[in-house]
């Protein structure tokens, strides 16, 4: 293998399919590699490109398409939505051999079903198995197929990269993969999460002066920040309840940026029951930009999760310095250094 110029496969569907979570983390891989290594080629297999670059754009993401990369779609009746999951499940591992990389990394979870038939070197990134330490917050199907995809890729990969050594730990537990075949590489997050300061007044008086920043409209001046999906586990009526039980001592407001279903609902009814609706702004997603400035701006980060495979908004709000407020065990302690 030449280690000069390598061509390097990546499941792409995260790319352009989610705009934060494993799209976040799949979209930072590949750019910082692609600015990083220039000399390498980089191919992205996704089954089609439903969130188009533009939208991207919008969201302030800073990924784009670059000279050292290039796609990989199915044609013909593997356009369609149905017929690219069917691509990427039973057929991309034929597409992967055509196009003969040198290594192939799935960036979410899983590789191929014919994986064990692709020649190249095969990785694959394990974010977290809560599936199986919390089955109670997945249906009986999902955690069967899950199960099944996780196994198998992990037996397909030549390297496993798990994102904390709490999720190696798990798969070493509940998958019985060696743990020699297991590497630990933590998460990064965008680096628009640094911090900004006036080089100036640094070099001519040793000092460090914050950027200024314009915060969205919505959010008020002093606050506590949560940023995640308002889900069972991420225990965001945790954290209400204890902003209730600190009245009228301590009345900061909280702004909360993520969106939610049913475990959403349930909040808002202990807010309105509580009357603290007015003390909780939630604001469903923001471009970058603004989230950049929600998280410098903020009096706190607070993140009460009860289990993550790595807890990226703790990552953003220690880059961000702002004090982190987050919970005990999991993975915690690794994520906030």
């Amino acid at each position: 293998m030449n280690t000069n110029s390598l061509t390097i496969g990546f499941d792409a569907k995260r790319v352009f399919f989610n705009q934060s979570g494993l799209g976040n983390y799949s979209r930072t891989l590949i750019g910082n590699l692609s600015r990083q290594y220039p000399q390498h080629k980089y191919l992205l297999f996704s089954p089609n490109v439903r969130l188009n670059l533009e939208q991207l754009y919008d969201s302030g993401s800073r990924f784009q398409l670059a000279a050292n990369m290039q796609l990989r779609t199915p044609g013909g009746i593997f356009k369609t939505a149905a017929g690219g999951n069917l691509w990427r499940s039973l057929l991309m591992g034929n597409a992967i051999n055509r196009s003969q990389p040198h290594i192939y990394h799935g960036l979410s979870n899983e590789l191929p079903l014919n994986a064990g038939k692709v020649k190249a070197r095969k990785i694959v990134t394990i974010h977290d198995l809560i599936f199986l330490r919390y089955p109670q917050w997945y249906p009986a199907f999902d955690r069967w197929v899950y199960l099944r995809k996780w196994q198998q890729s992990c037996r397909n990969a030549d390297v496993i990269i798990a994102i904390s050594r709490q999720t190696k730990e798990d798969i070493v537990e509940f998958l019985k993969i060696e743990p020699e075949k297991i590497a630990v590489v933590y998460q990064s997050c965008d680096d628009a999460f640094y911090a900004d300061y006036n080089d100036r007044l640094f070099l001519n008086h040793g000092l460090f002066m914050p950027v200024q920043y314009t915060l969205p409209p919505q959010v008020p001046q002093d606050y506590i920040l949560y940023v995640g999906a308002i889900t069972e586990r991420k225990n965001l009526l945790g954290l209400v309840k204890a902003l209730h039980l600190l009245q009228p001592k301590l009345q900061v407001p909280l702004v909360v940026v993520g969106k939610g279903k049913e475990y959403e609902y349930k909040v808002w009814q202990y807010l309105q029951t509580n009357h603290l609706q007015k003390q909780v702004v939630f604001i469903d997603h923001l471009p970058l930009e603004d989230l950049k400035a929600v998280y410098r701006c903020a009096k706190a980060v607070v993140y009460p999760s009860f289990f993550e495979g790595f807890g990226l908004p703790v990552l953003e709000g220690l880059f961000s310095r702002t004090p982190v407020i987050t919970s005990k065990g999991s993975c915690f302690a690794e994520a906030g250094g």
